[in-house]
């Protein structure tokens, strides 16, 4: 009963900011790199950044400056802080956790909207 629940998205003004939380359930949490992608209109699924159990973090080139992701593994969290966002940043963004370990196995959550407009 694997579960990945988003929250945070919502409307916010170019240059404002908002902080993105995923809750994971059903998982052997420290096992999975964690992570956020988007999903544009008409536009591919794309990385924005993910962070595994160690605390390596990849994210997006063009978006380093401007997003932080963390983990919780006490919590089975990660979040998305997200600041001076711009229109083009408009997208679902969907929580995702993919382990090796014991197969390939990933997971996706539902997905919340962050709409950058004035």
């Amino acid at each position: 009963q694997v579960q990945l629940v988003e929250s945070g998205g919502g409307l916010v003004e170019p240059g404002g900011s908002l902080r993105l939380s995923c809750v994971a359930a059903g998982i052997t949490y420290t096992y999975y790199v964690m992570g956020w992608y988007r999903q544009a209109p008409g536009k591919e699924r794309e990385l924005v950044a993910n962070i595994d159990a160690g605390g390596y973090i990849n994210y997006a080139d063009s978006l380093e400056g401007r997003f932080t992701v963390s983990r919780d593994d006490v919590k089975n969290t990660v979040s998305l802080q997200m600041n001076n966002l711009k229109p083009e940043d408009t997208a679902i963004y969907y929580c995702h956790a993919h382990q090796r370990r014991f197969g390939d196995k990933q997971y996706w959550g539902q997905g919340t909207q962050v709409t950058v407009s004035s």
